[in-house]
């Protein structure tokens, strides 16, 4: 079963800005509905941001306006630039279709911190 890896995490002031990465092999990203999902400590791990199958763009009431997910099907590459962060979206972040159909990865943590 496919394991993307997320990667481009870290540690990040209040307000300001990541770019996270996800790869997966294949034809994953073309041929599935990609979201980004996380989980905060003690939390429930929940979708922020994906396509739809027609590749519309969806995201959470909590992120809107401020993440962009954005892929590259010839790299089997999905992105989620996130600006204006705040220290509630401290987390680990984790890519997956929507139908939740690969195995789940590392995830990358994101710490937003002063």
């Amino acid at each position: 079963q496919v394991q993307p890896v997320e990667s481009g995490g870290g540690l990040v002031q209040p307000g300001g800005s990541l770019r996270l990465s996800c790869a997966a092999s294949g034809s994953i990203v073309r041929a599935n509905a990609m979201g980004w999902y996380r989980q905060a400590p003690g939390k429930q791990r929940e979708l922020v941001a994906w396509f739809t199958s027609g590749g519309t763009t969806n995201y959470a009431d909590s992120v809107k306006g401020r993440f962009t997910i954005s892929k590259d099907n010839a790299k089997n590459m999905v992105y989620l630039q996130m600006n204006s962060l705040k220290p509630e979206d401290t987390a680990v972040y984790y890519c997956n279709t929507v139908a939740l159909s690969l195995r789940w990865g590392q995830g990358t943590q994101v710490t937003v911190s002063s």
